[in-house]
């Protein structure tokens, strides 16, 4: 394999540090540049909004990989260091350094940034942040350090509910403020809704639903949320969590095929051959659920980083993963493996008051499950989505009959 080719990554997450020890292990023996506005060796992402809110000390800070793995791959790494243009006739990088990179192969991992709705009064906010990286957490701690008691999070997401439980362990009081009706607005299944509404104000936090938040007024020396009903509450910090937008400033350069992200094949290629796109930025074709999808999931970005590395090394293997999800909130592990848009009907099996699972149907059959301290659901879930099967839904109901493929099918035989 050519040694004197390069390949840059614009994005050091999990898809592009997996991108560049992937191409390693792939064979690829040119150069690889890894390139990040963020100036820490690249590290997990998912304990910002658990355990690494939850710590005083650096134990919630998980690298990637450690350093010296760069050194003996050959990788290098540019931290701190902002990308301003990219020009695809000569395949050249420019950074705000001026410096300039030449390349034969370009993988963008740019990921996504956080929504800033315009709420009146937001640009003098106090103590607002976002949970996107270490510094946001870092803001965080500092804020707490300072003796902020009292937190608004906008946004009952994942994101909202499990900075909501990190927070709550630190002893603080927390309002979280859904414009829905329900937490979690995009699940299809309203009992793991009301489930995750009873776990949050069982431990002590207060949920504003229906409740869009207009104006943040700072007048004076106390900080005030104004929600669209007209209802005041006091907080010291804010902590936005409403979703996400693609981070698509290079690809408008690039004049690459968009749609709600950068448009890719089953290669994780981009309209441009020599272009990748990776991870939370990208739209591929999921052959599972027949559709175009936009996943912000870490497992999807390790996945695709596997199948971009097969493609320019000349081993070229098809994306076809199966998506799937966790999220931890004080002593409940919600697992999720597969997809609900193409479902039309899901059933409960509760095995226990805290043991359960929420499995989503197309017809008879299986699409996604959603298990609730159930590692074993979520397991079998798995199984049976990945083989297309078709479940008795009356036995899997039942909590007394046995959770196993061969028990519940219809008519998918499964190898077990």
């Amino acid at each position: 394999m050519d040694n004197n080719k390069c390949c840059v990554i614009i994005g050091g997450s999990h898809g592009g540090i997996n991108v560049a020890f992937s191409l390693r292990k792939e064979g690829w023996e040119g150069k690889i540049v890894v390139i990040d506005q963020d100036p820490n060796l690249p590290y997990q992402r998912p304990p910002l909004s658990k355990t690494y809110l939850t710590v005083k000390d650096e134990s919630g800070y998980i690298p990637l990989k450690g350093e010296q793995s760069y050194a003996n791959e050959g990788i290098d790494l540019l931290l701190g260091k902002e990308v301003v243009k990219v020009d695809k006739t000569t395949q050249s990088v420019y950074l705000s350094s001026n410096d300039v990179i030449t390349y034969d192969y370009l993988v963008l991992a740019t990921g996504a940034s956080p929504i800033i709705p315009p709420i009146k009064g937001i640009d003098t906010a106090q103590n607002l942040f976002v949970m996107r990286n270490i510094q946001d957490v870092k803001g965080i701690q500092s804020a707490l350090e300072s003796g902020v008691q009292k937190v608004g999070i906008i946004g009952g997401g994942y994101i909202g509910l499990e900075t909501a439980s990190s927070l709550r362990k630190l002893g603080l009081e927390v309002t979280v403020f859904e414009r829905e009706e329900k937490l979690l607005p995009k699940v299809n299944a309203d009992e793991l809704s009301d489930f995750l509404f009873e776990l949050h104000q069982k431990n002590g936090v207060q949920i504003q639903l229906n409740a869009s938040v207009s104006e943040i007024n700072n007048e004076g020396s106390t900080q005030t949320i104004i929600t669209d009903q007209g209802n005041a509450f006091e907080c010291d910090m804010i902590i936005m969590g409403v979703g996400v937008y693609v981070n698509q400033t290079l690809s408008d350069q690039l004049a690459l095929d968009y749609k709600n992200g950068i448009v890719v094949n089953g290669y994780c290629q981009t309209s441009e051959d020599t272009i990748y796109a990776v991870g939370d930025c990208n739209t591929h074709y999921n052959t599972i659920y027949d559709q175009s999808i936009r996943l912000e999931s870490v497992q999807n970005a390790v996945d695709q980083a596997k199948i971009v590395a097969k493609s320019i090394t000349g081993n070229p293997e098809a994306y076809n993963s199966l998506p799937w999800f966790w999220s931890d909130q004080y002593d409940v592990k919600l697992q999720i493996v597969g997809l609900t848009i193409d479902s039309d009907n899901h059933i409960i099996r509760r095995e226990a008051e805290n043991k359960w699972s929420i499995w989503f149907f197309k017809g008879d059959q299986i699409r996604s499950v959603y298990a609730i301290n159930n590692a074993k659901a979520y397991v079998v879930g798995m199984k049976m989505i990945q083989q297309n099967a078709q479940l008795d839904k009356k036995k899997l109901m039942d909590p007394e009959e046995k959770l196993a493929p061969k028990n519940l099918l219809i008519q998918t035989e499964i190898n077990v």
